[in-house]
């Protein structure tokens, strides 16, 4: 039985999977898991595949903390070795662009979507 924060990033993931479909994503894959780490969801658009890392909040009034913020640099190391673990297990062309984005998502208390958005390309080679 899925725990009370699998459930609610279930609703993020599934409205992102919607989000992605209707701006005319390919979806790949969902939930790519390995001992080090997951992809939420792997979908194309351009030829380019596009690793995608879910962050699901509730809305708080009087508070600016956006989802997104939760992609800290461990996040964004583990998120690099497991894409690079995806691209070694499916073998995609040598030359195959890909990229790592992030959508956030904010629910209301009753669940329901209140804003979500994709931040494309979040996630650099390097480190700050």
């Amino acid at each position: 039985m899925p725990s009370n924060s699998r459930k609610f990033g279930d609703i993020g993931e599934e409205a992102s999977t919607a989000f992605l479909v209707k701006h005319g994503f390919k979806i790949l894959d969902h939930n790519y898991k390995r001992p080090w780490g997951e992809i939420d969801i792997v979908a194309e658009k351009d030829g380019t595949i596009r690793f995608i890392e879910v962050k699901t909040s509730k809305y708080k009034l009087d508070s600016n903390f956006r989802p997104e913020i939760r992609v800290d640099w461990k996040k964004q190391r583990k998120l690099r070795r497991i894409c690079e673990t995806y691209l070694f297990d499916k073998k995609p062309p040598e030359n195959q662009q890909w990229q790592i984005d992030v959508i956030s998502v904010i629910l209301d208390d009753d669940n329901s979507i209140r804003d979500i958005y994709s931040i494309e390309n979040a996630v650099f080679e390097r480190e700050y």
